[in-house]
């Protein structure tokens, strides 16, 4: 990598999307993954799917580990134009679901039940072998 570094804008990046020629943005680096397609462990349809955007976000809730960061330095082509990215390419954050229940069950009636439930089952056990035990003489 000597030299000056290259620096890409995400509309140039993301013009690279397809099998034949497909670069990531990972941690504001431009990298050609082009020949790794076939090699990636995850499948090429992984890769081509982080395309056109930052793909930092992807790659780390992966969990790559070091050997694959080392192998990064191979396919790195530039850095992004921070000048370039809008403001909508801010770090998108989910709305916060509400737990999913599907019967309604309050949480009591859960536990009350994880309680009752063991005790008769002892009951009905200890139920059934006194009166099937023989009397003893």
């Amino acid at each position: 990598m000597g030299g000056e570094k290259k620096f890409y804008t995400l509309d140039e990046v993301s013009k690279h999307c397809d099998r034949k020629d497909c670069w990531l943005v990972i941690d504001g680096k431009v990298y050609d993954v082009t020949k790794f397609l076939e090699d990636h462990p995850g499948g090429d349809e992984v890769l081509l799917s982080s395309t056109g955007k930052d793909a930092t976000d992807d790659f780390e809730d992966v969990g790559h580990s070091t050997a694959a960061r080392a192998m990064m330095d191979e396919y790195y082509v530039g850095d992004i134009d921070k000048a370039f990215i809008s403001a909508k390419s801010t770090k998108y954050t989910p709305p916060k679901q509400p737990q999913y229940n599907p019967d309604k069950t309050s949480d009591f009636t859960i536990r009350l039940l994880q309680f009752l439930v063991p005790l008769l089952i002892l009951g009905l056990a200890f139920v059934v072998r006194s009166y099937t035990k023989s009397p003893t003489a």
